[in-house]
């Protein structure tokens, strides 16, 4: 039975959001593929009428998680009052504790670099849309994007919490 194109696509947009979220929790060897399908709404059966493979949709999904980020990037503008808003969001407690919900970067950085390399051109597309969307000077660029990402990788690995709390603040304050 074939769906209405529109149906199909809804459906695999909804999968490829729900991956992008379950990979940025839990990475990419922790979710299975009935695990993704299950969180869209959908049966394991449907997944190969549109992905040929769990790397096709992992590379999807870095996409899309890295699109979302160049995103808030943008909303933040590159003036310095923006630059220090992203900053101050992207390090604080809320995007630490969900990994879901945030950067695919911070989750996910170190299975990209352990990647094919598909997997590995998609993010770094994404990233030099991400260091675009900051504008100006991009060694500045380059640098305040390794300093958040390094912040919340930190905070996130530490047990104590006054530790990560202190961690995510040092950062946010050096780059005032």
């Amino acid at each position: 039975m074939r769906y209405p194109a529109k149906e199909t696509a809804a459906k695999h947009e909804r999968i490829v959001k729900e991956a992008s979220r379950l990979f940025r929790e839990r990475g990419f060897e922790n979710v299975s593929v009935g695990e993704v399908m299950k969180a869209a709404g959908l049966t394991h059966g449907a997944f190969y009428a549109h992905f040929g493979s769990k790397e096709e949709l992992e590379t999807v999904a870095i996409a899309y998680g890295q699109e979302l980020s160049a995103g808030r990037a943008r909303s933040h503008g590159a003036a310095k009052k923006g630059r220090q808003a992203y900053a101050d969001r992207y390090l604080s407690p809320r995007h630490r504790d969900n990994p879901g919900d945030g950067c695919t970067m911070a989750a996910l950085g170190q299975e990209v670099a352990r990647s094919a390399p598909e997997i590995r051109a998609t993010f770094e597309r994404g990233l030099e849309e991400i260091l675009a969307a900051h504008g100006g000077d991009r060694k500045e660029a380059i640098f305040r994007t390794a300093a958040v990402l390094g912040g919340v990788v930190l905070a996130r690995a530490v047990q104590n919490p006054r530790f990560s709390n202190e961690i995510l603040e040092s950062v946010r304050q050096k780059l005032d």
